[in-house]
Parts: C-alpha cells; sequence; structure tokens
C-alpha cells in the first residue's frame, strides 16, 4: 500500500486528498516507479480546478516525477529496474510510486539528481520547444518573457541569454526583478509600476520585438500583441491569469501581420525520438552549468495543498518540489 493526492471533484486546494492507494502491477508498456521527488506546475492548478478535465474522477495531479523503476511489463526493452528515470507529461504524479507508460520515461544520467529532474522535465522541456521550435531565437534578437521570474521563466532567460538573445522580462516585484536579473534577465520591468509596451518600444528604438512568450494569459495578452514588431509571434502556453477571451483574428493583420501559436509540450513530445531528442538538450545545457535549476520551495508530497496556495499566490519564484 503506498499513498496519493487524490480528487474528486474540482475545486481550491482543499479538495486535494492523502489517500491510501494500491499500485497495480505494470501492464504490457508499462513501468512502475518509485518517486524520490514530484515537480509542481501551474498545469496542476488547471486540471485540479477543472480548467482542464481529468480523463476520469477521481484522479491524482501531477505531471512531472523523478524516481527508480521498480518493476517493467511486457514489451518494455529500453527501461529497466533499477534505472533512475524522470518524465513529463504524465498525468499522475502526485503519488510515492505509481504506473508509467514506459514510453515517457527517460533515463537519468549520473549528473543530473532526483530533485533537480523532478524540477526541471516539464519547465525545461517546455523551454526547449519555446526557443528552439516554436520561434526559434537567434543571436541579437531582443524577446519578451512574461512571469521571468517563475519556473519556466528563470530556465527561460539563462537558456535565451547562452543563445545570445537580450531577453526582457515581466515581474510582479523588485525582489523577482532582481531574482530575474541574475539568471540572465537584461531588462525586467516591474509590471505593477511600469507599462510593458512603452518600455518594449523604448528598448528597441520604437521597433518592437519579434516574439513574446506568455504563459500569463488574459491579463497580458493585449500587451504582448502591442509589443510585437511586424510578422512578430506571441507564443502563448499559459493561462495562470484566466483564459484569454474571444477576439477578432483581423486584430492580428492590423496590428502587423501577426503570428499566434498556442502550444503545449505533449505535441512535441508526441514521439519518442523528440522527447529523448529534446531531454538530452536540457541535460546538456543543465549539466554544463549553462541553464541552473533554482529550487527554490520544496513541500512535503502530502502537503500538495500548501504548496498549491502558495504557487497561485505568487509566493514562489524558480521551480518547487514535493517530496514523497
Amino acid at each position: 500500500m503506498t499513498h496519493a493526492i487524490r480528487v474528486y471533484e474540482p475545486g481550491g486546494p482543499e479538495v486535494m486528498r492523502w489517500e491510501s492507494v494500491e499500485v497495480p502491477a505494470p501492464g504490457p508498456g508499462e513501468a512502475v516507479v518509485e518517486h524520490r521527488a514530484v515537480g509542481l506546475n501551474y498545469i496542476d492548478v488547471y486540471f485540479r480546478a477543472g480548467m482542464y478535465p481529468a480523463p476520469a474522477k477521481p484522479f491524482t495531479p501531477g505531471m512531472e516525477g523523478a524516481g527508480v523503476v521498480a518493476a517493467v511489463g511486457e514489451g518494455v526493452e529500453d527501461i529497466a529496474p533499477g534505472d533512475r528515470v524522470a518524465y513529463a507529461g504524465a498525468l499522475g504524479a502526485y503519488a510515492e510510486t505509481r504506473v508509467v507508460p514506459a514510453e515517457r520515461l527517460v533515463r537519468l544520467p549520473d549528473t543530473i539528481d532526483d530533485r533537480t529532474a523532478a524540477a526541471m522535465m516539464l519547465q525545461g522541456m517546455t523551454v526547449q520547444y519555446l526557443l528552439k521550435s516554436s520561434y526559434p531565437v537567434q543571436a541579437g534578437d531582443t524577446i519578451v518573457v512574461h512571469a521571468a521570474a517563475g519556473g519556466v521563466g528563470l530556465i527561460q532567460c539563462q537558456w535565451a541569454k547562452h543563445l545570445g538573445a537580450t531577453v526582457i522580462g515581466t515581474v510582479g516585484t523588485d525582489a523577482k526583478a532582481e531574482l530575474a536579473r541574475a539568471h540572465g534577465c537584461d531588462h525586467p520591468v516591474v509590471h505593477t509600476r511600469e507599462n510593458l509596451v512603452a518600455r518594449v518600444r523604448e528598448l528597441t528604438g520604437g521597433a518592437g520585438v519579434p516574439v513574446v512568450y506568455d504563459s500569463v494569459g488574459k491579463d497580458t495578452f493585449a500587451a504582448s500583441l502591442d509589443c510585437l514588431a511586424p510578422l512578430g509571434t506571441l507564443v502563448s502556453f499559459g493561462q495562470a491569469s484566466g483564459k484569454i477571451e474571444p477576439f477578432d483574428i483581423g486584430v492580428l493583420g492590423a496590428k502587423g501581420s501577426l503570428y499566434l501559436q498556442r502550444p503545449s509540450l505533449a505535441t512535441y513530445t508526441a514521439k519518442r525520438g523528440d522527447l529523448l531528442r529534446m531531454a538530452a538538450d536540457l541535460f546538456d545545457v543543465v549539466a554544463r552549468g549553462t541553464v541552473k535549476i533554482p529550487i527554490n520551495q520544496t513541500f512535503p508530497l502530502k502537503s500538495a495543498a500548501d504548496a498549491h496556495r502558495a504557487l497561485e499566490g505568487r509566493q514562489t519564484t524558480g521551480s518547487t518540489v514535493l517530496l514523497p
């Protein structure tokens, strides 16, 4: 018998219950993973609150974790018991032990510890596709990153700086501005008192930027569009402030023939070959110290509700890890 967080009906953090559960034997193509650390992400809030529908009820939240393979099912050849592994994108991570599709698992190199792996798989591979595929950042680009002091933001600022970009990042406080600056953000903009669009136009000589990466959603959508240069791209990959309201797509033409993308990690990692390639790219920049993964908060897994309250209250910076 093991334990997991279970959600029976959508709602606030209080709907998450710590309960005893049974872990079945792995079926064909599956593996049992004993977690050493579990990642916290805003998508967990979306599932808990019902913004994203869970496939069944009750369900266990959580999309990423790291641990040790305890058993594998029939047909699993490239993962074996005893392997240190991590994954992202498989709902059900808020558990001490769980069954995971083996094709979602990636072996961890010795240079990456369990907590770092759990903190970076979803966020780090998200940054990988944002910077390499959604809009391939080139040396000399000036980009805008919203929530620059968050988990994705701190990774993205570092990686973009490594690629030769100038980074403008939005933050909520002066303390978060200093944190973002220390991780590669050239120009932190405190959105509670500064006008982002005016600041971007000032920093770019009125030209605007080729790309804005926006995980905030409703509250920032209009300003994000106004930051773009003609033919610029808005990559909207989250909605921490709420869903973006329907709008006339003619706005994109009127503002300079703009591009809009709503990507997901699931699409970019749907093929195992792509998953392994993206994970290897992430492991490389972390192992070399190019990108550091700041784990600024930890919570016991059974206290996941407290972690959600901190995340939604904007009391966290960098990555947060839940410990079984």
